[in-house]
């Protein structure tokens, strides 16, 4: 179930395991992500979502700077 967390949460799940994804562009991403976050572009998600692994909890995380 989708639900916002806050930082320290954030840290927490990763810590356990969860995968960090962020959905910006690839440029977005490359300028500036989270630390060991995957990019996994928004538009190309539903595609490329094989990448991720089902086991494991996931964190989507996007920041617009606009």
């Amino acid at each position: 179930m989708p639900a916002a967390i806050g930082r320290d949460q954030l840290g927490e799940l990763t810590e356990q395991g969860a995968q960090l994804v962020e959905v910006l562009p690839a440029e977005e991403y490359a300028w500036a992500h989270l630390p060991g976050a995957v990019s996994l572009p928004l538009k190309e998600l539903d595609e490329r979502r094989d990448q991720l692994d089902r086991s494991r909890p996931v964190i989507v995380y996007c920041h617009d700077t606009l």
